[in-house]
């Protein structure tokens, strides 16, 4: 089951994240890196065309799901395996602390 999510930084949205068959693809909308205001949601993912690709969840996004006694009620609230780090992160990430949010897109 491939899944993906649209993100956003302060509400304007900046890309889109996917679950592929071979791990995940993050990549900026072209909208969003036409703007001279726009910024990049982290250091490691610069602003750039090019699709960035891993064969793990990347690290900043992984850093957006909760922790501690959060995550175990977000586990039984959803019913969502511990190990499932993308649908953890598509459930949590809509209306987070930070600037970056999650929308996950319904098939």
């Amino acid at each position: 089951m491939n899944r993906s999510g649209i993100v956003f930084f302060n509400d304007k949205k900046c890309g889109i994240i996917f679950e592929t068959d071979s791990g995940y693809s993050f990549k900026y909308d072209d909208k969003y890196l036409k703007d001279i205001d726009s910024k990049p949601i982290s250091l490691t993912m610069p602003l750039n065309k090019k699709e960035f690709v891993s064969s793990v969840l990347f690290p900043f996004f992984d850093g957006l799901i909760p922790e501690g006694y959060l995550l175990e009620i977000t586990i039984n609230k959803w019913n969502i395996k511990r190990n499932d780090r993308f649908g953890l992160l598509l459930k949590t990430s809509k209306d987070p602390i930070g600037a970056v949010s999650i929308s996950e897109v319904k098939l």
